[in-house]
């Protein structure tokens, strides 16, 4: 059995509609009404409310072999540290260490959130040295980053789970992110802008490095992810924390530009000041080291933003 904490949510949706086509036991821990029918193609899959995760686990600890937990506060913008402690960090530890006792397999996500501004680069490098110079910008980054030196110093023990990965998602895009709101990718923001008839607004560089417009990021497409997440299933005793984005990063002018030659529509590009509230926040660059990943045997191709881009729009949001 396949427990998917967060299933109703973006990445989750995606895994447990690929579990479930491949004919998987799984059971979706999230609120009854998050779940959307244009989600998920069926339904053959259980859904428990977070307030009866602790008694599904206690009566059900033989049958569950593995634990995907991405469910949490994604917002970067979060301020409530207590609701940040609670769901993002306590629920973390709890799986982990009920993974521990029972000896069962944990895939959990972590975030790019959690290096920060960059100054000290984009590896995936799990020891006490560059774990402790990250300064992640925001309490959501912070969150997964307590999360991730907590695993590390874990490791060091001889009692941990049977299977233990972290994931350094980068900038996820792709089907099934509309729920977000306003923590929608950039690419299904600015479709809804042109499917609208409305200029597409960039924000403004603050940085004398940067042209405006030309802030770099790591896209990866939501189909990749799904995919590194299934490799993982695969291969049981491989551990740590992995990077998992294109590590080809681009310009919002440069994907912007994208989603308007799939729209057919000639480029209509405005720039705003970047709110002073996350200015500070702001991260100009991101690359994704993706070393570790390959030097563990994952060699599958990822989408480049262009082509991801292109398969988003012209086989799911068009359609819509």
């Amino acid at each position: 059995m396949f427990l998917i904490t967060g299933g109703a949510g973006f990445i989750g949706s995606n895994i447990i509609n690929y579990l479930v086509d491949r004919g998987e036991e799984v059971v979706s821990v999230d609120w009854h009404n998050n779940i959307s029918n244009k989600y998920f193609q069926n339904f053959n899959f259980k859904v428990i409310d977070p307030l009866s995760l602790h008694t599904f686990l206690k009566t059900n600890k033989k049958k569950i072999s593995v634990i995907i937990h991405l469910g949490a506060i994604t917002s970067t913008t979060e301020r409530d540290l207590n609701l940040i402690i609670k769901n993002n960090i306590r629920l973390s530890i709890m799986l982990y260490e009920w993974c521990t006792k029972y000896e069962k397999r944990l895939i959990y996500a972590s975030s790019a959130a959690t290096y920060g501004s960059g100054e000290n680069g984009f590896n995936d490098i799990s020891d006490d040295e560059y774990l402790s110079q990250l300064i992640p910008l925001n309490l959501y980054g912070w969150s997964k980053h307590v999360i991730d030196r907590f695993i590390w110093n874990q490791s060091k023990q001889k009692d941990k789970p049977l299977q233990c990965v972290g994931l350094k998602f980068f900038n996820v895009y792709g089907p099934n992110e509309f729920h977000k709101k306003d923590m929608r990718s950039i690419i299904l923001k600015i479709f809804e802008k042109i499917r609208n008839d409305k200029i597409v607004k960039l924000f403004k560089s603050h940085n004398p490095e940067f042209k405006d417009g030309e802030q770099v990021r790591d896209f990866i497409y939501v189909k990749d992810v799904t995919n590194v997440i299934n490799w993982f299933l695969n291969k049981p005793k491989i551990n740590g924390l992995f990077n998992v984005g294109s590590s080809i990063p681009q310009s919002f002018n440069y994907l912007a530009k994208c989603v308007y030659r799939n729209c057919n529509i000639s480029e209509k590009i405005e720039y705003i000041d970047t709110p002073k509230k996350i200015r500070k926040q702001y991260q100009y660059f991101t690359k994704a080291s993706l070393n570790k990943l390959r030097k563990v045997g994952y060699n599958k191709k990822f989408f480049n933003l262009k082509d991801g881009i292109n398969d988003y729009i012209q086989n799911y949001l068009i359609k819509l």
